[in-house]
């Protein structure tokens, strides 16, 4: 097993990655923390508040257009908050549009919990998410419904219909998955390599102890 990591992650403009998967022991660097993201107002919060009391799952996500993270998050909105409260963790999605489209995402999706918009993308750079796509296998998700071409058709049907005709983020930027907290210790950290490699939902919860989801439409089959 690898040794703990202890490096900070750089607070400089375009770091090299310092972590790779599940690697504990890292330390969220003050420059980063004190970075700001906005919330659907466009206030200006500190992302370091963000996790300062209690540990979150943070899911950096494309753009607000693109069908597979919001069908990611579609599922993540289905996680019950009494789930969350009970093993006293936060679930927080960072953006990277600007924050006028917050509300509309959250009413697309019925997401609840809190979300936030890093629309500089510095927060992405300060933590290694990648821009491009590798070409690497990532497997079925089973959080994403739609085809191709049937998702690439409704994200350009959002952008053409939408209060605000853009793309809501770089189209070209990654996301990934952070468990951090309490204060500026990061658990884990996944970088996405493609627009389907995000980690499956439950595998997350899973490193948190939260209760496992079940996703499917139909309900679960109760054996007596």
């Amino acid at each position: 097993m690898a040794a703990p990591v202890t490096q900070q992650v750089s607070g400089r403009a375009a770091p090299a990655p310092v972590l790779s998967g599940p690697e504990r022991g890292q330390a969220l660097a003050d420059a980063v923390a004190e970075l700001p993201v906005l919330d659907a107002s466009g206030k200006r919060v500190a992302f370091g508040a963000l996790f300062r009391e209690r540990q979150a799952v943070v899911v950096f996500v494309r753009h607000f257009l693109c069908y597979i993270c919001k069908e990611y998050v579609e599922d993540l909105a289905k996680i019950p908050k009494s789930f969350l409260e009970e093993a006293n963790v936060t679930l927080i999605v960072i953006g990277q549009s600007s924050y006028h489209h917050i509300e509309p995402f959250c009413k697309l999706t019925g997401y609840a919990h809190e979300i936030y918009v890093d629309p500089e993308r510095e927060i992405y750079k300060r933590l290694g998410m990648k821009r491009g796509e590798e070409i690497a296998s990532s497997g079925q998700s089973p959080h994403v419904k739609s085809n191709l071409l049937s998702g690439s058709i409704q994200s350009l049907w959002r952008a053409v219909t939408g209060p605000l005709f853009d793309f809501q983020g770089d189209p070209a930027q990654q996301g990934g998955t952070l468990i951090v907290g309490p204060g500026n210790n990061i658990h884990f950290i996944h970088r996405d390599r493609n627009r389907l490699d995000h980690k499956p939902i439950n595998s997350v919860l899973q490193l948190v102890g939260v209760q496992h989801v079940n996703f499917r439409n139909r309900p679960s089959v109760i054996h007596v």
